[in-house]
């Protein structure tokens, strides 16, 4: 498995595909929503991911302050169906962090939970800052980690 992190542009074609099928499979297909995965993000946002074999096994979108929300933001954060359960979430979002903490020197980090990953991402130190509320249909909370 290797990880990498890369902008819109240092992304192959065959990256760049791979990661919107993952997407699409996993937030489209898998949770059945119909919704514009493609939101014009991608392009001022890093791609961190992991491959095995040319296969996205995961990957985590990380939007540049001001893209999304004013704070810089993670989205798009899926795991693989085959790869659950065995700490890869975890790595992600933790590698995610450090790459924001010593790489970007962000001081805040924003994000749009699932409600059943409320706990998943407050044991990284993200607080909830809404009421959970419905996008697409499923419940949702956001949050804010103060980056340390």
């Amino acid at each position: 498995m290797e990880w990498m992190v890369k902008t819109f542009d240092e992304l192959t074609t065959g990256e760049l595909y791979s990661i919107l099928q993952e997407r699409v499979d996993v937030f489209v297909v898998e949770q059945k929503c119909i919704y514009r995965e493609l939101d014009g993000f991608d392009q001022a946002s890093y791609h961190l991911y992991a491959s095995n074999q040319n296969e996205i096994i995961a990957y985590a979108r990380i939007l540049f302050p001001g893209t999304a929300y004013k704070e810089l933001s993670v989205g798009r954060v899926l795991v693989k169906e085959p790869y659950r359960g065995n700490g890869l979430a975890t790595e992600l979002v933790t590698r995610a962090l450090d790459f924001i903490r010593t790489e970007l020197k962000e001081k805040v980090v924003k994000l749009q939970a699932q409600e059943y990953l409320l706990p998943f991402y407050a044991s990284f130190g993200f607080t909830a800052v809404s009421e959970v509320y419905l996008d697409e249909g499923i419940p949702h909370a956001d949050m804010i980690l103060e980056v340390k």
